[in-house]
């Protein structure tokens, strides 16, 4: 049965970790962990290796740092399960490559489209981004509003949605 659950969080919460045990249980031979993580420095580099050994043998990655569409649309087709992980670097990695809220926006709404399609049951990870200040700066308030929009367009098409608190779920749809 095919089915997309979003857990989203705040920032060591639990998320990843969370989507991950809730994949495995429905793991099969075919399962693809798709990461949007561009790795600029040291320490990200060592967050993804923590990430990495999370994750048994049985999980193939492929990195899709700003074609995430595309990659879930075709991995969808042959995999039992899939993981994201995460929305938040995949809008950090649009605004980076300098595309426009429209443009955006309109690939969330194509992933959201490839997701309520989808024949294999898909973990996607995001930050939640709403529940703290209003940045002071225009990048930080673009970030946090595109994210916060490609959240509820996720949300809405998910068939469950997780929120993490200290790394308790709390299952919110």
């Amino acid at each position: 049965m095919s089915t997309t659950t979003f857990v989203m969080g705040g920032c060591r919460s639990g998320k990843s970790s969370h989507a991950l045990a809730l994949a495995e249980s429905r793991a099969g031979k075919r399962n693809c962990f798709i990461a949007t993580c561009v790795a600029y420095d040291a320490e990200m580099r060592d967050r993804v290796r923590r990430h990495q050994a999370e994750r048994s043998e049985r999980w193939r990655t492929v990195e899709a740092p700003v074609d995430l569409p595309d990659a879930v649309a075709g991995e969808a087709k042959t995999v039992d399960v899939m993981i994201i992980d995460c929305l938040t670097l995949w809008m950090n990695n649009l605004i980076l490559d300098e595309q426009s809220d429209a443009a955006i926006l309109e690939r969330v709404d194509h992933l959201a489209g490839i997701l309520e399609k989808a024949r294999c049951p898909i973990f996607v990870v995001s930050n939640e981004v709403g529940a703290g200040i209003v940045p002071e700066n225009q990048l930080a308030r673009r970030f946090r509003d595109l994210t916060g929009f490609a959240n509820q367009r996720v949300a809405a098409c998910a068939d469950a949605v997780i929120w993490m608190v200290a790394g308790i779920a709390v299952p919110v749809k």
